[in-house]
């Protein structure tokens, strides 16, 4: 009555697969373009592991990029993703890391603030030479 029907993933291995949230994961996700398939890779911070090891299990990664912070669900036994790479293994006390999301915005804000700050006092330099 329990049958997995596999098409291309390997599921034991999938669930042999050791990271939880701290983490930092290299997912490779199969893109198909114009009839052409290729690997791309998104490296993270693993947010939140759902679902354990049933099939409807998900990962959330994080990364800042270009500035921006960039979050994605991947099933875990979706076909589209070819490996999941453990990089770093960090300890953290929670199993959900959705503060990380606030903390990445205060820091943004604290750095705005500083530049802000050295500016005016730049510009006051500037005053006082002429």
């Amino acid at each position: 009555m329990n049958k997995i029907i596999s098409h291309g993933v390997n599921i034991k291995e999938r669930q042999a697969l050791d990271f939880r949230a701290g983490d930092t994961v290299k997912v490779w996700q199969k893109i198909v373009e114009k009839g052409k398939t290729r690997l791309q890779a998104f490296e993270g911070l693993v947010l939140a592991r759902k679902h354990g090891k049933e099939a409807g299990a998900t990962i959330t990664l994080r990364r800042v990029a270009s500035g921006v912070g960039v979050e994605k669900i991947f099933p875990l036994y979706s076909p589209t993703i070819d490996k999941i790479e453990v990089l770093k293994r960090s300890k953290v006390r929670r199993a959900k890391l959705y503060h990380i999301r606030e903390k990445a915005a205060k820091e943004i804000s604290r750095q705005m603030r500083n530049l802000r700050i050295a500016k005016e006092v730049e510009v006051e330099a500037e005053a006082e030479a002429k």
